[in-house]
């Protein structure tokens, strides 16, 4: 049985990890960590575990492998889109894929750094970086100002209550404006909209920037 430690920052994508690896009957997913200083703890309470970790926890390698070793643990780190990994690999890192990894690349990868495998990278880790983005490109266009708030607020893991208070407006008006981002996107609940979003860089860019003007009182 492989004993998992999920740490991510993104709430919405550590879900979406959470539920494709534990669909697995070999993995079992003991801990759940939403910033880097709760993983530490985990670290300790649960032993010999494969740590699948983001990069963008901005966790020191220095720091963080020492701790891994000495807990008898591996380690997976989900690296963003386009994001050398060779100097996870040089830390010590077992494991590395993107972002935008598929449900099953992702659990070979688990599977191999379980077997005690070392430098695995989950398919696709090494294609190089590409601006042809042309789906993401297409939806961020078809999306309204207010559809694309929505969705950088959906990724951020907000519930439609608290993004109806963000948009001064009801709940019921923004489960209409999702029934909308949902038919431009072709995804049919929030969770898939939010790796679809993370998976398309060119609207996962324009979702951040409006993200980050809110958070800045621009928008």
């Amino acid at each position: 049985m492989n004993k998992l430690i999920l740490a991510d920052n993104q709430a919405i994508y550590r879900a979406g990890t959470a539920k494709i690896l534990a669909m697995e009957d070999d993995f079992r997913i003991i801990a759940q960590c939403a910033e880097a200083d709760r993983l530490f703890p985990a670290l300790e309470t649960f032993r010999g575990a494969i740590v699948v970790f983001a990069s963008s926890l901005k966790l020191d390698p220095q720091t963080l492998m020492p701790r891994v070793a000495a807990a008898g643990s591996r380690s997976i780190v989900i690296a963003e889109n386009g994001e050398a990994i060779q100097a996870w690999f040089n830390a010590g890192v077992q494991g590395a894929a993107h972002r935008n990894v598929t449900g099953p690349s992702l659990i070979d990868c688990v599977r191999h750094v379980g077997q005690g495998d070392r430098n695995v990278r989950a398919a696709g880790v090494d294609l190089p970086v590409t601006d042809d983005d042309s789906v993401g490109s297409r939806v961020r266009d078809r999306l309204t100002p207010k559809e694309l708030k929505i969705v950088a607020l959906i990724v951020q893991g907000c519930k439609n209550k608290e993004i109806a208070v963000r948009l001064n407006t009801t709940e019921q008006v923004i489960k209409n404006y999702l029934r909308s981002v949902y038919d431009k996107t072709g995804v049919s609940d929030r969770l898939e909209l939010a790796l679809f979003t993370i998976h398309h860089r060119i609207l996962a860019e324009a979702a951040e920037a409006v993200g980050e003007q809110m958070l800045q009182g621009v928008v």
